[in-house]
């Protein structure tokens, strides 16, 4: 298969701009009057990012930069961001986007059926699996990523509210992502280096999901 080269890696700051221009303004002369600016900011070095990062750890979907407007009440036609997912598992793995805020990167599980919830919860009850996470998790945002993700706002029906773990059960989803900005280091090369370290350091969170969830 022949290589394809789609240019250097990097992200400037003008990569953010865009995307603060489009918040400003989301319309369609908007995008077809600065599209050469995404392609050549944007679209372009996210692809040669995640090419760089394919060997070790899969290859990536790049989002497309259009909304879904169909069943939304928000029609702004364009994502003000721009995203690359690489699945470990159907909804899990590992993402770094692009938007006005600058670089953000992360893993985790995004969408659950009943079914993997249930199970997810039910290693999250179970004392040796549940402690085990908790400890992954307390490593990893003591290193500065931050836990999110959808979870109930009570308790999960069928468990108690007093569990010793009731917050890790309260999530649906569960995520750990890094904010940097726009630190000079975005627009090199060093780029990749970066990323490719939150992830391998992720990489244990995504390893008990695949363990225990499947």
């Amino acid at each position: 298969m022949t290589e394809v080269d789609h240019g250097p890696i990097g992200f400037t700051v003008a990569a953010a701009d865009f995307y603060e221009d489009l918040e400003n303004d989301n319309t369609r002369s908007f995008w077809t009057a600065h599209k050469e600016e995404y392609e050549r900011l944007v679209r372009q070095p996210m692809l040669a990012l995640t090419a760089a990062l394919a060997d070790e750890f899969g290859a990536a979907k790049v989002f497309r930069p259009y909304r879904d407007v169909r069943f939304s009440g928000d029609k702004t036609p364009y994502k003000t961001h721009q995203g690359a997912f690489v699945p470990t598992s159907p909804a899990t793995g590992y993402y770094v986007q692009i938007d006005a805020s600058g670089l953000r990167v992360g893993a985790g599980w995004y969408d659950a059926t009943a079914e993997r919830k249930h199970r997810f919860r039910s290693a999250v009850d179970d004392a040796r699996k549940g402690t085990e996470l908790e400890r992954l998790l307390g490593r990893l945002t003591a290193a500065g990523f931050e836990l999110g993700g959808d979870r109930v706002k009570t308790r999960p029906r069928g468990w108690p509210a007093d569990h010793e773990r009731i917050e890790l059960l309260r999530h649906n989803t569960l995520t750990l992502m890094r904010w940097y900005g726009t630190p000079e280091w975005m627009a090199t090369p060093g780029l990749s280096a970066r990323v490719a370290g939150d992830w391998r350091a992720l990489s244990p969170l995504l390893e008990w999901h695949a363990r225990h969830v499947g």
